[in-house]
């Protein structure tokens, strides 16, 4: 048995299948002055087909998990339009006559070196990008095969050194059973996408291998407890299998759920929405009982183009999300980017801390018309079904009035222009930063509902770069800090006597239902594959019960004891079984 680190949960049996690493035979002769400007064209060319091609895998990606993880792939772009990148590559051409792959080859070993002396294991990781990137170019220079997974085969447990964000994209969750990688961590892009297929990943194994594997031999993966075995004894097969079964037969047991409500034992209702990016998406949690949209998030409607959707662009996608919902209610939230989402088409200055910077309602309050379209799309759309608007990362009542006073200016407009809107649309924003917790009362009187967006509220609270493996142990959305910033936004929203729902992570961790009974917030926003594992323990779980867990866990001091408590509570409900049905 080898430990590493659980990166998706899961459990895999299989054979294994090694990938062999990138090898590349590059030529070692120094070039003649008068060919400079071919191997300049050849080194172009390689650019052009290598982003052609990195286009068409993100794209086909988005189509199998949606539009959030295959961004992924705009850092892989962005590396091949990077100044320095390319001045590197040029400029051992132009000074030292080598050969284009021999500078891209030599480029990309200093950029990894690089980031691997820094003392930041998020950085690090992103040296795997660098470096898919630059065999990709490398594969076009030198005319070679590129290193594939195999196919028409039984399947299998994917072994590599180091698995790329490409080789991840090709991945075929029929024949994957799982992977295993000696490199990488939670943070790296092959964990997202494993995560994002339900593939068990267990990665960062290098210091710990010292049995080697060869394809064919036998496995276990054990993604939740980040446990490999290599040639397992009967007993622990059986074991796993048994393991592995049980997952498989709950999950048939909770698609039951979809239908039924979410109810406690004592009569509380909760209602369970979805976190959406697409319409795809949306019919994926409408099939898992999602009711409505709490979140639409309407930035990735802007990336991967060269300018703004327009106003028709965005009302026929709005429109679609709202009569697809039926009765149900859509939250869209207007454009958020900046931070990990630029668009390149805004030129948008460099940032040296851009999560602390020019960013979502900032961003829309200074590109007045930008935000005013999208606004003019969201009024027209509303006329189709029962769509609000919600402003994110607000931190003051002064935004909240300017971007009113836009979104009055987009129902002129459409007065004018004659053109059918509900004029009583219900405006909301999202409470993700402490200054907006702090003030949530002045804010509850411009609003009609407040979202808890938790998963910026944690990091802004607690100045925690989740993202960042040498911190991410810090990032604890059970802090006693985030739970009074809750408890002062619940406080402040009923008080106002408006509508307060969450939409982060917290909201799909089953874990937390005891917490917003006890704040009395009944509405949850979260994505579709935690619907029905949330609505399983909605089910199983007493609110009058789960109050008084709830008042324990306000009372203590720590994080690790308030998770504890809540973890325990949360193991004894998953053992009652599948729910009223």
């Amino acid at each position: 048995m080898i430990e590493g680190i659980g990166a998706a949960a899961g459990v895999a049996i299989g054979k294994a299948f090694v990938l062999p690493s990138w090898e590349w035979d590059l030529p070692e002769q120094k070039m003649d002055a008068v060919d400079l400007a071919k191997e300049f064209e050849r080194l172009y060319e390689g650019i052009r087909t290598s982003k052609s091609e990195i286009q068409f895998i993100k794209d086909e990606f988005r189509e199998m998990v949606g539009p959030e993880e295959s961004s992924i792939f705009d850092a892989h772009l962005a590396i091949l339009e990077d100044p320095e990148f390319m001045n590197e590559v040029r400029g051992i051409i132009e000074r030292q006559y080598k050969a284009a792959e021999v500078a891209v080859k030599e480029a990309i070993d200093h950029f990894v070196t690089m980031f691997d002396l820094l003392d930041d294991e998020y950085m690090k990781e992103r040296a795997i990008d660098i470096k898919d990137v630059g065999n990709r170019l490398l594969k076009h220079l030198l005319g070679a095969p590129e290193v594939t997974l195999p196919k028409d085969t039984q399947p299998y447990i994917l072994v590599a050194k180091e698995l790329s964000p490409s080789q991840s994209a090709h991945l075929n969750p029929s024949y994957v059973l799982g992977i295993v990688t000696m490199n990488g961590g939670k943070t790296s892009h092959s964990a997202i996408m494993a995560r994002a297929m339900g593939i068990p990943l267990v990665s960062g194994l290098e210091s710990n291998l010292n049995l080697p594997v060869q394809t064919g031999d036998m496995m276990v993966v054990d993604g939740d407890l980040g446990k490999v075995y290599v040639k397992p004894e009967k007993s622990i097969i059986d074991h796993y299998t048994a393991l592995r079964d049980e997952q498989l037969r709950r999950k048939e047991q909770l698609q039951v759920l979809a239908s039924v409500e979410a109810v406690t034992k004592d009569g509380t209702e909760m209602r369970l929405a979805a976190n959406i990016s697409s319409v795809k998406e949306l019919e994926a949690a409408l099939k898992h009982g999602a009711q409505g949209v709490g979140l639409f998030r309407t930035e990735f409607l802007y990336m991967d183009r060269n300018s703004a959707p327009d106003e028709d662009e965005q009302y026929e996608v709005y429109r679609l999300v709202a009569e697809k919902a039926g009765n149900h209610s859509v939250v869209i939230r207007t454009l958020d980017i900046g931070g990990d989402k630029p668009l390149d088409y805004l030129q948008l200055p460099v940032e040296e801390n851009p999560f602390l910077g020019y960013r979502a309602i900032r961003i829309s309050l200074d590109w007045k018309e930008l935000f005013k379209t999208q606004l003019t799309a969201i009024l027209r759309a509303s006329a189709a079904g029962n769509i609000k608007v919600m402003y994110p990362m607000i931190s003051s009542v002064e935004e909240i009035r300017q971007a009113d006073a836009i979104l009055k200016e987009a129902m002129a407009d459409l007065d004018a222009r004659g053109v059918a809107y509900n004029p009583h649309i219900q405006q909301g924003i999202m409470i993700e930063v402490p200054a907006a917790a702090m003030i949530a009362d002045l804010l509850a009187a411009e609003t009609d509902f407040f979202s808890i967006g938790t998963n910026d509220l944690v990091q802004y609270v607690l100045a925690v770069d989740r993202m960042n493996e040498q911190i991410a142990h810090m990032y604890h959305p059970y802090h006693p800090a985030v739970l009074r910033m809750l408890r002062m936004t619940a406080q402040a929203a009923h008080q106002a006597g408006i509508d307060v729902s969450v939409c982060g992570e917290m909201a799909g961790d089953e874990r937390s239902i005891p917490l917003w009974l006890e704040l009395g917030i009944h509405q949850l926003s979260m994505s579709p594959q935690s619907l029905l594992r949330v609505k399983h323990r909605v089910l199983n779980t007493s609110a009058a019960k789960a109050t008084l867990v709830a008042q324990a866990c306000f009372s203590m001091s720590t994080g690790a004891a308030i998770e504890d408590k809540l973890t325990a509570v949360s193991v004894s409900c998953i053992s009652v079984g599948p729910g009223r049905q």
